[in-house]
């Protein structure tokens, strides 16, 4: 079986995907309880980002929302589509654009944290009572001297 993969992107102040994006981080958000944005923050955030979406056969399967200093808001792979490198290659695109990549994770967030690491970010700090629920975060950080441009370049050269 084929699967048509196409990247689409909502450059700042674009929105045409971004009620497609919404409903796969909420639908993420109702199954694993991660993911927790109000809706005015997400479509504000969303227009004033870039975001990168993957749509297999016109299904959204994976996007990120990246700002302009390489600080990713939003990263979500529906978890049918997991494990296919959809999430690799959102990083790789921002990696590709910016000399520093960012980002904030739940501590409890195993499977975000795991995703990252396995990517080379490194936690630089903690920071406490960070989200609206009190939930605490990791500043995460992947810099060019980690040799992420050479590291994606091999990663997707197969």
């Amino acid at each position: 079986m084929s699967v048509n993969v196409e990247k689409r992107i909502d450059r700042p102040n674009e929105s045409e995907y971004v009620d497609a994006a919404w409903e796969l981080k909420e639908r993420i958000r109702r199954e694993e309880h991660v993911l927790r944005q109000r809706r005015q923050f997400f479509f504000d955030a969303y227009r004033r980002s870039t975001s990168l979406l993957f749509f297999a056969d016109n299904e959204l399967v994976a996007f990120s929302s990246v700002r302009r200093d390489g600080y990713i808001l939003f990263l979500a792979v529906a978890p049918e589509a997991r494990g296919r490198g959809y999430g690799e290659a959102l990083v790789a695109e921002i990696a590709e654009e910016h000399t520093t990549v960012s980002c904030h994770a739940r501590t409890t967030n195993d499977r975000a944290l795991g995703f990252y690491r396995h990517l080379g970010f490194r936690i630089t700090r903690q920071i406490d009572n960070y989200y609206e629920d009190n939930g605490d975060a990791y500043y995460l950080k992947l810099g060019e001297h980690e040799g992420i441009r050479e590291k994606f370049s091999a990663l997707f050269r197969n």
